[in-house]
Order: structure tokens, then C-alpha cells, then sequence
């Protein structure tokens, strides 16, 4: 299959978005993740634009050999300059220079004339290649710049030494039979057009991002430039995970193939987010969080036959935890049957009636059944207790002059003991979780929180999930409740509790009461 080359832009144009700036440090952690994903290029920053962005991208092409460093700038010799300079020590490098070509652009923006851009972008180009063999050039706006002035404008540098040539549709504005007819014009009428390698650079503003990059790699193209989550100016660039995934999942049709490591897609995602904090939205294609969650009785009845009825990808491959059933309102039997199993109880019929109605009516009033409810409604119908940890009580006093502090009452199901525990942390959360830490016969480590309002208004309630490791084992759990703190507090007691049927059943296999084992 023909190699698509993954040219990672995240640092720089996915930056780029309001509120999305990142320091020195954040930047070569990701740099460090998108390596280890596989990605075959990285554009670390715009050297030239602050002396923070210099340092990063030239630390960043110190410390990453196994990746080519991309320098960008503007067909500036200033410019120039700090790219040269600041990837001198990478290992592949390369100079990304650009300039704008729309008459929107050079009349507006820029001052000037088709022939003065050509002319520039001819010196800029020669300039570069002194310090540089790989010279990617865009024209900026090219889509909306007309094809004859940009086969002109890319002859021109093509004739000056570049090497890549980079078509940008910098606004989002084409559709894909044009930004592949754009490409293909190019590669065949375009004098030593077929001595090139192509990259394409797309923006989302129609939500065509993917499928005019898919387009160009139909007509050739050898590089696509993406950004983690899809981040980027406006709603963004091409989205790394959709169109690696696209590839991954149609790659017999498409012919064309990746070096990602998909199995480090979730883990790249997440760092991205939570460094530029920058929620993901739940329908988000392949990471945001109902990408492969299912609440219709329907679908979760198919997905516990065989889970490939709905689902066209294996969210496990990318890293992503497997929770694929949501308890709600449109759950049907099948799925809180199963849900129960998981619990280690068996339900005769009448007992699943009588949880199932009350999880109906639970479901009607807060949208979401937590594992906890689920489990106290199980035990409710003459089955012994699910869950060996209950939260009794909890109290939190948060001060803006001092340390907050976290009291919280635990009982042991599994022992039949309730203990008060305090804790004080930099935030109400950490010193919730803290507090109820204490209580846990077994190790926890907190990986994750994702706290989300669930209504409008000054009574708006919460809905937490938590992610938590255990003996090296991931468990998330969920909460609601009016009060946040306390939504938390039950999302990290589900998680516990998760863990703890695994804990108690290693640790007493022989115990009279099963109940709270898997």
C-alpha cells in the first residue's frame, strides 16, 4: 500500500487557536507523545513569533531524531532565519515557507501584486535553499486563489528548488472533487510538477476537513498536515484521529496506509486537551466520549450479540476504555442484566422487573443512571450489597485565603465499619478525594476527571465520571448529584467499588459473601 506521511501541526497551527497557548515545557511533552504515536513530521512552532516558541522548537529538535523537524515561516528572510537557526540540530529537517496568493489576501492583507508575489516567493524560496534541501512552499488561500495563478505561482518555486509543495485550503472553503481536481491539475500541467511530493493542509469551516484531505490523497498527495483533536483557527484543521482512523478503516478501498500507532490515539488526545484546556465534544469522531457509547435499548441489545452491529472500530485498539453501554432512559432489560452480571449478582425474573422499573423512573428524573444506583436498587430487591463502600457523609470548606478542607464518612460493607476521614488539598476535589483515598483497603491512583453540568440555571446539578488505576487496572465510574463536590465523591466511590469487587475476590476467595465479587 501506498505510505500517506502524517504531518503533525498541533504545536503551531493548532496553537494557534484563541486560548489554546502552550508553554515550552507542554510542548515538548507533546512533542515527546506525537513521536511516540508515529507521526512522520513535526511542526513545533512558529520560531520567528516569540522567543518561548524559538526555544521550543529548537529544544524540541534537539531532543526528537526519529522525526522530521518543520521549520515555518514567512517568505521573510527574518523569518527565514529563526527557522534555520532554530532546527539546526534536528536530525531530518525541513522549511515550510508560505505566502498568501488569494486577491482577497494581496489586495487587503499583503499590498500586493500577483507579479511582487511571485517574484518574493522566487527569492524566498532560493534563499531557503541555502540552509535547507526540503522546501515545502504554500500558497496561502490557494482555493480560493485561482487555479491558473497558483500553477503559475508553484511552477515559479518548483523552478527555484522547492521540493513539497504544500496546497492549502486555508479558509475550509472547497469542496472535495475541487481540492482533488486542484491537485491533479497541478501534478499533470505544472512544469516539473511530477518532480515534487505533495502535502495537503486543510480547515474545517464547512466540516469538510477530512473529506478534502481524503480527496487529496486520491489525487496523490503523500503528506497530510492534521492536528491532535482537530484544533486549529476557527473550528479548526483536518482532525489527526478521524482521518488516520478513516485510513485505518477503509485502507482496502483507499489503498493508502499510515505509520500511527493507533494504540497511542487516546492517550495523544487527552494530553492535548487537557494541556490547552480544550473540552472534547462528546460526538466527537473516535475520542470524545460517546464516540462508542450506546444508551438505545436496541443498540445495546445488538452490541451485547456481537459488537461489530455497531460499531465499525475497536475503540480498545486506540486506547480507549471499553464502557460501551450507558445506562439511561432508552436502556432496555438486556443491558442492565448485563450490567448486574458484571456486579457478580445474578437477578431471577421478577427481581430484573423490579429493578428495571425503578431504574426507569431513576432514569426519567436525572437522565443518567450511575453503577452505584444500579447496585443499590440490585440490593434493594433481596440480594445482599453490591458495593462493599458507601459514602455515609461528606463535608468540604473551601476559603479563598486558605487550604480547602474535606471530611468524609465511609462504611465498609465488606467489614460492617463506618470510619471518619479528613483531608485538605490546594482544591475542594482534591481534598474530596483525598478524604475518601483513606478508606480504601488497596491502592488507588486518581487518573481522571471529567465533571460536566447536566441542566441550566443557578440549580444546574453534575455529572462526574472518574478514572482511577488499581493494581494496574483502570476502573471509571460515574456520579450525579445537585451538589458537584458530592457528584465526584460518588463517581470516585463507583470506581472504588468497581475495583474493590476485583480487590475482595482476590484477597478472600473463600468469603461467604460473593455478592461484591465480579
Amino acid at each position: 500500500m501506498r505510505k500517506i506521511h502524517i504531518f503533525d501541526t498541533t504545536l503551531r497551527d493548532g496553537e494557534q487557536s484563541p486560548g489554546a497557548t502552550l508553554t515550552k515545557e507542554q510542548k515538548i511533552k507533546i512533542a515527546h507523545q506525537l513521536a511516540k504515536l508515529g507521526v512522520d513530521v513535526i511542526e513545533p512552532g512558529f520560531p520567528i513569533s516569540s522567543p518561548g516558541d524559538f526555544e521550543a522548537v529548537q529544544t524540541i529538535s534537539r531532543q526528537i531524531q526519529t522525526v522530521e523537524i518543520c521549520g515555518f515561516a514567512r517568505c521573510v528572510k527574518a523569518d527565514i532565519d529563526a527557522a534555520v537557526k532554530a532546527t539546526a540540530d534536528a536530525a531530518k529537517r525541513r522549511l515550510h515557507l508560505f505566502v498568501s496568493s488569494s486577491d482577497i489576501h494581496l489586495n487587503f492583507q499583503l499590498k500586493k501584486t500577483r507579479d511582487q508575489v511571485i517574484e518574493l516567493a522566487r527569492s524566498m524560496v532560493a534563499y531557503g535553499k541555502q540552509f535547507a534541501e526540503r522546501i515545502e512552499f504554500s500558497p496561502m488561500d490557494a482555493t480560493r486563489s485561482g487555479e491558473e495563478f497558483v500553477m503559475e505561482l508553484v511552477e515559479a518555486v518548483i523552478a527555484e528548488g522547492a521540493t513539497i509543495i504544500n496546497i492549502p485550503d486555508t479558509m475550509g472553503y472547497a469542496l472535495p472533487e475541487e481540492y482533488g481536481g486542484l491537485f491533479t491539475k497541478v501534478r499533470n500541467q505544472v512544469r516539473g510538477g511530477d518532480t515534487v511530493e505533495y502535502s495537503c493542509h486543510v480547515h474545517n469551516d464547512l466540516g469538510l476537513a477530512v473529506a478534502n484531505s481524503i480527496a487529496a490523497i486520491q489525487a496523490g498527495v503523500s503528506y497530510v498536515e492534521v492536528t491532535v483533536n482537530g484544533i486549529g483557527e476557527r473550528a479548526g484543521n483536518t482532525s489527526l484521529e478521524e482521518l488516520v482512523m478513516a485510513i485505518e478503516t477503509r485502507k482496502q478501498t483507499l489503498g493508502v496506509e499510515t505509520n500511527v500507532n493507533i494504540a497511542e490515539i487516546y492517550n495523544t488526545s487527552r494530553m492535548v486537551s487537557r494541556a490547552m484546556h480544550f473540552p472534547i465534544a462528546f460526538n466527537k469522531p473516535i475520542v470524545g466520549r460517546n464516540a462508542f457509547r450506546h444508551e438505545s435499548g436496541i443498540h445495546q441489545d445488538g452490541l451485547l450479540k456481537n459488537r461489530n452491529t455497531y460499531e465499525i472500530m475497536d475503540p480498545e485498539q486506540m486506547g480507549i476504555p471499553r464502557n460501551m453501554i450507558v445506562l439511561g432512559k432508552h436502556s432496555g432489560r438486556h443491558a442492565i442484566k448485563h450490567r448486574i452480571e458484571q456486579f457478580g449478582v445474578k437477578l431471577s425474573d421478577a427481581q430484573l422487573e423490579d429493578v428495571y422499573t425503578r431504574f426507569i423512573a431513576k432514569a426519567d428524573e436525572q437522565k443518567i443512571v450511575s453503577d452505584g444506583e444500579l447496585a443499590e436498587m440490585a440490593g434493594a430487591g433481596g440480594v445482599t450489597a453490591i458495593d462493599a463502600f458507601e459514602l455515609v457523609d461528606m463535608q468540604v470548606m473551601s476559603g479563598s485565603e486558605r487550604s480547602r478542607v474535606a471530611s468524609a464518612t465511609v462504611r465498609n460493607r465488606h467489614s460492617g465499619e463506618s470510619s471518619a476521614y479528613t483531608a485538605i488539598g490546594r482544591g475542594p476535589i482534591e481534598a474530596v478525594v483525598r478524604a475518601i483515598k483513606q478508606a480504601m483497603p488497596f491502592d488507588v491512583d486518581f487518573v481522571d476527571l471529567e465533571l460536566h453540568s447536566i441542566a441550566s440555571g443557578e440549580s444546574a446539578g453534575g455529572e462526574a465520571e472518574v478514572t482511577i488505576e488499581a493494581d494496574h487496572v483502570t476502573y471509571r465510574g460515574s456520579g450525579v448529584d445537585e451538589d458537584i463536590l458530592l457528584a465526584v465523591a460518588k463517581a470516585y466511590i463507583s470506581a472504588c467499588n468497581q475495583a474493590g469487587r476485583d480487590f475482595y475476590k482476590i484477597s478472600s476467595p473463600s468469603s461467604a459473601d460473593r455478592s461484591i465479587s465480579r
